[in-house]
């Protein structure tokens, strides 16, 4: 893979932050953040990607793979889509600050 395909595939990775009530517990305790990513993205392309975009040490990935639930639309049955979840672990000194605020 060239390297402009690679850094291009690194900007695709993760498609955001996911807030929930249980994300912000684990920022606050542990200096981890919560995004969601690509579903067929690595524990090493997300390492790289954070680094890449946010310019901060990550020490650890934990991915989970969030499965799609079944909702009932009117009648029929349909099924939301799976998604990936990565816990990003930040190292001692770095942070990210998504609201922007100085």
């Amino acid at each position: 893979m060239s390297q402009a395909l690679h850094q291009e595939r690194l900007m695709t990775i993760i498609k955001g932050p996911h807030l929930s009530e249980k994300s912000t517990i684990v920022a606050e305790a542990s200096n981890q953040i919560v995004f969601r990513v690509r579903t067929d993205a690595n524990k090493a392309e997300i390492k790289k990607a954070v680094e890449l975009l946010f310019e901060v040490a990550v020490d650890n990935v934990t991915v989970v793979n969030v499965r799609g639930k079944v909702k009932r639309h009117g009648q029929s049955m349909g099924r939301r889509s799976s998604w990936k979840k990565a816990y990003v672990k930040l190292a001692e000194g770095s942070q990210i600050d998504f609201l922007g605020a100085e």
